[in-house]
C-alpha cells in the first residue's frame, strides 16, 4: 500500500496504526494555542460543559477525536479548596491548592488536550464527571478546581487521516510543551 492510499476505518471509528501512514496526510498542528489558530488548524464545537451536558454533545464527533479544553479568561485563575468531580471507586478528585498553582501554566488559555476514540461518549464522561457523577475519567479533573470551569469551552478535532487520535494528541502536547518551555497543558499530569 502506497503513503496516499486509505484504509478502511477499524471497529467504533478508530483510525487504524499504519507504518504506511505518511506526515503529508497529516493536518498542520495550530501555530499557537491561541482559539483562532486552533480553528485554523480544524477544531471545531467551542461548547461550555453545561452546553454539552443539555444536548451539544449531538455535535461531537462518534469517532475518534483530539479535543481541547479552553478557559476563555486572561485572569489569574482562582481555585476551589475541594474538587465538585464525581467520586469514581470512592476516591476524592480534590488536590492541593499548590500543586493546582503549580501546574498553572501562566498565559496559557488551552488547560487541557485529551483523546477519544469515540469522542461524544469520552466528552459525555468528562462532563458526567464534572457534574459530581461517579465515572471514570480521572484524566484532566485539575480542570473541575478552577473556580471558572463552567465557563470552559471544548473544542474538538475529528480524526479522519492516517493516524490515532492518541498519536494526533501526543504530538499536540509535543508542540505545546514546544511552545510553552517544556510545560504540559494545567491538567495534562501525563503527557
Amino acid at each position: 500500500m502506497l503513503p496516499s492510499q486509505t484504509r478502511a476505518r477499524s471497529p467504533r471509528g478508530a483510525a487504524p496504526s499504519s507504518k504506511f501512514a505518511s506526515t503529508a496526510t497529516m493536518p498542520p498542528l495550530p501555530e499557537s494555542f491561541a482559539r483562532a489558530d486552533l480553528e485554523a488548524a480544524g477544531f471545531a464545537g467551542w461548547r461550555s460543559w453545561s452546553e454539552l451536558r443539555a444536548g451539544a454533545l449531538r455535535a461531537a464527533p462518534s469517532g475518534p477525536a483530539a479535543y481541547v479544553v479552553y478557559r476563555p479568561s486572561s485572569a489569574a485563575p482562582k481555585f476551589l479548596g475541594a474538587n465538585p468531580g464525581g467520586r469514581h471507586k470512592g476516591q476524592d478528585p480534590t488536590v492541593t491548592l499548590q500543586a493546582l498553582e503549580a501546574n498553572w501554566v501562566p498565559g496559557s488559555h488551552v488547560v487541557y488536550i485529551g483523546k477519544a476514540n469515540v469522542a461524544d461518549r469520552r466528552l459525555k464522561q468528562f462532563a458526567d464527571f464534572g457534574a459530581g457523577k461517579p465515572v471514570g475519567h480521572w484524566g484532566g479533573r485539575y480542570i473541575w478546581q478552577l473556580a471558572d470551569s463552567d465557563e470552559l469551552l471544548v473544542a474538538w478535532h475529528e480524526v479522519s487521516w492516517m493516524e490515532t487520535a492518541r498519536d494526533y494528541e501526543k504530538r499536540l502536547l509535543a508542540h505545546f510543551a514546544q511552545l510553552h518551555g517544556g510545560a504540559r497543558p494545567y491538567a495534562n499530569l501525563v503527557g
